[in-house]
């Protein structure tokens, strides 16, 4: 490849994002600049792709990587290997790996991550982490109650095969009990098929599912979901939805949801959620997670 090829610099987020004919206006727009989000780019019409968050194809030699660490001394999202390399260093069983997207990499994180690195990861969002005090919310309770008689339970869980790679493809699992035919085994709608979506729309079928006039207890492995319906939310409202690295992720999903919950907290119907661990014991679980990889393996 000629070495004097022009190169389109992508800067999707930044101080002001857009297409740059060179590094150092890329840099200007970047540098110093917490969640910087850029690429270089061949020709104009892939790095105008990316900065409109489509896909494209394969960028130029020498585009910028995000280091996820997941376990290790400091976790967190890295940009340059040196740095990422010091965090780990010396730390018994660390986690880490390399991404091409900061998404990529903050998803690790939050399936891979100790309680440091999602901590971390909520001071980034500009919540609260969920090991300090609760804030109250408004409907959608994380805790237990006494009396589940009258509750009922249900499994939620999602998969992306290939997650975070080209051609993924995710499905999700709602689980009641078995032989039971309000058991969900789907696979994803839509284009984004990411492991969080899938987690997420497994909670809105599940909603879906259940009569408004009946309590619920949702049984969920993702913290994510769970804190994006009890906890997040509210500070996202309060910033229109933005975080300090942008846009917030998954918004359509995370308002119906809430949408949900709110119409059966009218109806004076409690909403709780418990988190599980993933691909231990728990019989629940475990038939969520197949009804969502055999979802995952239908064709849209």
């Amino acid at each position: 490849m000629d070495a004097d090829s022009q190169k389109y610099y992508a800067v999707r987020a930044g101080a002001k994002p857009g297409v740059y004919l060179t590094w150092a206006e890329c840099q200007e727009q970047t540098a110093g600049y917490r969640g910087a989000s850029y690429k270089s780019f061949l020709s104009r019409e892939d790095a105008e792709a990316y900065v409109a968050g489509k896909k494209t194809s394969a960028a130029a030699p020498g585009e910028e990587r995000f280091y996820a660490v997941a376990v290790g001394r400091k976790p967190g999202v890295y940009t340059d290997w040196d740095t990422a390399s010091l965090a780990i260093k010396g730390w018994k069983g660390p986690k880490y790996k390399r991404f091409d997207t900061r998404e990529g990499a903050i998803e690790y994180i939050r399936t891979h991550g100790n309680e440091a690195a999602q901590e971390a990861l909520l001071k980034d969002e500009g919540v609260e982490p969920t090991s300090k005090k609760r804030k109250k919310t408004t409907g959608g309770d994380a805790g237990k109650v006494e009396d589940e008689k009258d509750i009922q339970h249900v499994y939620t869980d999602g998969s992306s095969l290939a997650n975070g790679r080209a051609g993924a493809a995710a499905g999700v699992g709602v689980f009641f009990g078995p032989g039971d035919k309000r058991n969900i085994s789907e696979r994803l709608q839509g284009e984004i098929q990411t492991n969080q979506r899938a987690e997420l729309t497994a909670i809105l079928r599940a909603l879906e599912t259940v009569p408004i006039d009946q309590e619920i207890r949702i049984f969920s492995d993702s913290k994510y979901s769970i804190s994006c319906a009890t906890e997040w939310y509210v500070n996202w409202q309060k910033n229109g939805w933005k975080t300090k690295d942008g846009p917030v992720k998954n918004k359509d999903l995370v308002e119906a949801i809430r949408a949900k919950i709110d119409e059966r907290t009218e109806a004076g119907t409690k909403t709780y959620f418990q988190w599980v661990k993933g691909h231990a014991a728990d019989a629940g679980n475990v038939a969520a997670d197949q009804l969502a990889v055999n979802g995952a393996r239908q064709l849209i």
